[in-house]
Formats: structure tokens, sequence, C-alpha cells
């Protein structure tokens, strides 16, 4: 006869307290090293400006100068149209600058050092991303706060401060896990830096930014449905100004607004959880280097 032995509740207690130690103990570090992450990144009001000024004077100067020629685009504004367009330029710049303070860090700051830490390396990268996030939230509410003033028109629904607020957060990530990536990878910043416009600028230009993507030729259409910049833009406009949701049925071609902006989230979420994943792998195996 096989006899079966209960835990017994002392067990079981002692080993909830020591989980619970553990996830204390990390949320602690996590803590600890978003905030390092943060004074090195927002050390001075120049690193939060510099990224945010240029995206600012193209929505309060060259948009109202573009509008004046311009007529509305799908009954939108064409300054209130461009103004959400140039977040797609605001948060891949400020995404793949952040991504040079990883490689500042690496050849002549402390993360050496930090990796000695009793805490998982993955931890490292989460606070970057963090901080990079907190950063580029801080950049879209000047950005938005500079076009409202200079006569931007928005909408200012609940569910759609939802998605546009979903939609800039989750890209956002996704292009600092590209940042974090390059910077774990390339070993010079002057090679970082030759990669961020052809990342961050370039896109730009085929995604709908400054105009519709049914402007484009018919090819190129069909790769700017593919790029995830597309989708955020059609997201954030649905949720500030294209309560129509024409962007998103220009991608989509489908006639319920709700179910084309969960395709395009979902697709931008995707894009996010691979470059975060790819981060988080190539940050930690190159840490052990």
């Amino acid at each position: 006869m096989t006899t079966v032995t209960a835990p017994s509740p002392v067990t079981i207690d002692s080993t909830r307290r020591t989980t619970g130690a553990r996830r204390t103990a990390r949320l602690r570090a996590f803590a600890t090293l978003a905030r390092r992450r943060l004074s090195l990144s927002a050390h001075t009001p120049r690193e939060l400006i510099v990224p945010v000024l240029p995206p600012v004077l193209f929505a309060t100067v060259i948009a109202p100068a573009l509008a004046k020629t311009t007529g509305a685009i799908h009954g939108i504004d064409y300054m209130s149209f461009v103004a959400v367009g140039t977040l797609g330029l605001l948060l891949p710049i400020s995404c793949m600058f952040a991504g040079i303070g990883v490689l500042v860090d690496r050849e002549s700051g402390a993360q050496r050092d930090l990796l000695a830490a009793p805490v998982p390396r993955s931890t490292m990268a989460f606070g970057n991303v963090a901080v990079a996030l907190f950063v580029c939230s801080l950049q879209v509410v000047a950005l938005v706060s500079a076009a409202l003033l200079r006569g931007a028109d928005f909408e200012w629904r609940a569910t759609g401060v939802l998605w546009f607020i979903a939609a800039a957060a989750v890209f956002a990530m996704a292009m600092y896990g590209i940042a974090e990536t390059l910077a774990s990878r390339i070993a010079k910043q002057e090679e970082y830096i030759g990669v961020v416009p052809l990342i961050a600028i370039v896109p730009w230009f085929f995604s709908g930014s400054l105009f519709p993507i049914t402007s484009l030729p018919g090819w190129l259409q069909s790769v700017s449905k593919v790029l995830p910049l597309t989708h955020t833009l059609a997201l954030m406009r649905y949720g500030l100004v294209d309560g129509q949701a024409s962007g998103l049925r220009n991608i989509w071609g489908m006639s319920d607004p709700t179910t084309m902006a969960f395709l395009s989230l979902g697709v931008v979420t995707l894009f996010a959880l691979v470059t975060t994943t790819m981060a988080v792998r190539v940050f930690t195996r190159a840490a052990v280097r």
C-alpha cells in the first residue's frame, strides 16, 4: 500500500511567503532600475525638448501654412489631420534617441556593474521600456497641447481618447523594442545614428501622415497597409479627429469602425510583442558577452 503524504500548511505558507518576497524584490529592482534610467534619459530639460522640437514646429508652423492651401481631408481640418500625423514622427525619433542612452551606458556607464546584481537581466530591459514610454507620454502631451494652442480641432470622446492612448503607447513600446535591439547589437554611436533616419523617418512618408494612403500609387498603398505606423496613425486619428474612421476604412475596407480599430490595434500589438521580446533576448545575450 502506498502512503500519500499531504504537504503541511506550514510548508505551503512558507512557499507563498518566499514567492511573495521574490516578487517584491523584483518590483523593487525594477523601480530602482527605472528611476536610474529616467535620471539618465531626462537629466536635463534639453534631453526632453530636443526630440519634440521638430515635430512641434512642424505641427504648429508648417501644418497651418499647408492648411491655407489645402482643403479638408474626409471632412477633417488639414491642420488637425497633420497634427496627429506628426506624432508618427515624434514617437519613433524619441524612442530611437532613447536607444543612444543604452549605448552610452554600456560603454561608459554603470551597466556592467548592474549586470552583476542578483536580479534577472531582463528587468533592466523592461525598466528601460517603462522609462521610454513615460518620456514619450510627456512629449505627446506637449505636442498635442501645442497643436491645440495653434488651433487644432480635436474631438474629446472618452472612447476616442482610449483608442488614441492605446495606439500611441503600444507603438512607442514597439519602437523602443527596435531601439533597444539595435543598441545591443551595434558597437558604435555613429553606426547607430546612421540607421535612425531609415527606421524613424522614412516610414513616416508612406503611412498617411501628410495625406491619405489612397493618394499613393497602388503598389505603395499595399506597402503602406503593412506598416504598423499606418495602423497607429489611423487609430490615433479615429480617436481624436476622424470619427468616421476614414483612415481605418482605407486600410481594411470594412464598415464597422470598432472592428477595424481592434484589427489595427492587433497589428500594432503584435508588432510590439515581437520587437519587445526580441529586445529582451538580444539585451540578455549581449550582456554576457
